[in-house]
């Protein structure tokens, strides 16, 4: 007895065993790494980086796109605001794309939930709904283009339908409506896409215990469902602000920008400015438009931080 004592004493006396130090010797970088990560560096840096430096710093010069040229400093920035044309583009620019993204959301958010409820055929009708989606925009641009200038007249004609005589792409008050209606058309499924992916991460035990204390559908839809899909509305609105702003192919398909000057975007008047030759003035402009791309991005993440899991 008394050995079992002075063992287990020894044993509880000795110190205990050190833990075992890591090295400090920093692990090896493969190679390999290396070998994908200066390539790709190089191309993003020769096709992204320099461009938009040198664009930077012909902005503030006379160029033409070629030939000598002198720097003039802040005057093509000045110029551009006081350019009713450039105004336009970007009143037309952000207004289409508001409402654009309102269109967008409301009519995704919609068919995902049916094409998420028990009704028949469910993978067919989303197949159907996403072709839309890997369809070319100016391919898609020029069907419409035709179906609002002759399909839709003509049969507007035929059943006495007034408003559908004439094609609306060529009334300056009404063609935006098309361009928004197009628009929408083709970016409906990305973002159905992504209600689905939200809606299928709702746990089905949040509804049953919602149906046992008497909750309705709406009160469903109010409470539970659109609190739990929040974080995808917030990523399918900063995406699709995002790609209307640089609205380009679909509105060059349809109107080119007209009648007149009614439709057209700022990415189509910086590149009508490059072919004629204004090429330091919409650097400028491309400028000036970065920056508000990036201040309303923040705007944006300013006012949806915290939501959806978003930080």
């Amino acid at each position: 007895m008394s050995s079992m004592t002075r063992t287990s004493t020894r044993a509880a006396a000795a110190p205990a065993a050190a833990p075992k130090v890591k090295s400090a010797r920093k692990s090896r970088v493969d190679p390999l790494y290396y070998f994908f990560l200066f390539p790709s560096l190089a191309i993003f840096t020769l096709a992204v980086t320099l461009p938009a430096v040198l664009g930077f710093v012909y902005s503030f010069t006379n160029s033409v796109g070629f030939g000598d040229f002198e720097f003039i400093g802040i005057r093509n920035f000045i110029a551009v605001f006081r350019d009713e044309g450039v105004l336009g583009a970007y009143g037309f620019t952000l207004a289409f794309s508001l409402l654009t993204v309102i269109v967008v959301n409301i009519l995704a958010f919609l068919l995902a939930l049916g094409l998420t409820s028990r009704v028949r055929f469910r993978t067919a009708l989303r197949t159907v709904f996403v072709i839309p989606m890997v369809i070319s925009g100016i391919v898609i641009a020029f069907v419409f283009q035709y179906l609002f200038s002759n399909s839709l007249p003509l049969a507007g004609r035929s059943l006495g339908i007034e408003p559908l005589a004439t094609s609306i792409l060529a009334n300056p008050d009404l063609a935006w409506l098309g361009i928004v209606f197009v628009t929408a058309w083709q970016s409906i499924p990305s973002a159905m896409l992504i209600y689905i992916a939200g809606l299928l991460t709702v746990p089905p035990e949040v509804y049953e215990a919602s149906s046992i204390d008497g909750a309705t559908p709406w009160h469903n839809l109010r409470h539970i469902t659109l609190p739990l899909v929040a974080g995808y509305a917030v990523i399918n609105t900063v995406l699709g602000f995002k790609n209307y702003l640089n609205a380009y192919d679909i509105i060059v398909g349809l109107t080119d920008g007209g009648p007149g000057v009614s439709t057209r975007s700022v990415a189509m008047a910086i590149f009508r400015g490059f072919e004629g030759g204004d090429y330091a003035y919409q650097m400028a402009n491309a400028v000036i438009f970065f920056l508000i791309s990036i201040t309303i991005a923040l705007i944006q993440l300013r006012f949806t931080r915290g939501k959806g899991g978003i930080a």
